[in-house]
């Protein structure tokens, strides 16, 4: 019985409601497409690393749109996207969350990062994708209602998730809907 009570408080453990942190912004000079997520999941908070989910379609549909080698180190695979002229970040900075799905972000602890200063500061931006729609309806609820009049908005672009948890659709459904979407 000691053995079931202990696995019962780790599991409790790892599925409390904790802050995530998210990244700094992985960007060139003369990006010009920037891929928005929500919050860098679970797996990819403890890497370090954006989409370091081996499930998530991400890298795979990286490679196929901008011949960002799949198998490659991280390091690699973020300058392929830089000379592709893609940049990524995540809308939201902070918030807590048990677990990594999106649905479990509590809303009332979501702070977004400062976006319309990141593309006032990088103008050669001028199309953002949202992957997912979690990125999305928080860019319309943090972003829209602050910005500044005098910005114009890029093209914003909405994407099917690459997560695993969107699995609704196959990775090459999501591809293909990438590559219409983006006219790759």
């Amino acid at each position: 019985m000691k053995n079931k009570a202990r696995s019962d408080a780790s599991s409790a453990e790892s599925s409390a409601i904790s802050v995530c942190v998210g990244f700094p912004p992985v960007v060139e000079i003369g990006a010009q497409l920037l891929i928005l997520g929500s919050m860098p999941g679970a797996p990819s908070l403890q890497a370090a690393e954006y989409y370091a989910n081996p499930r998530n379609a991400f890298w795979w549909i990286a490679e196929q749109l901008w011949g960002v080698e799949l198998s490659a180190a991280y390091d690699e695979r973020l300058a392929g996207l830089g000379k592709a002229k893609v940049a990524l970040w995540d809308v939201l900075g902070q918030c807590q969350r048990e677990g990594s799905l999106d649905s479990r972000i509590v809303v009332a602890s979501e702070e977004a990062h400062p976006l319309a200063d990141f593309l006032a500061a990088h103008p050669s931006i001028q199309r953002v994708a949202f992957n997912g729609n979690k990125a999305m309806s928080a860019w319309k609820k943090h972003i829209v209602p602050t910005w500044p009049m005098a910005q114009p908005l890029p093209i914003l672009i909405p994407l099917p998730s690459t997560s695993p948890a969107h699995a609704a659709l196959s990775r090459e459904q999501k591809l293909v809907m990438w590559r219409e979407r983006l006219a790759i």
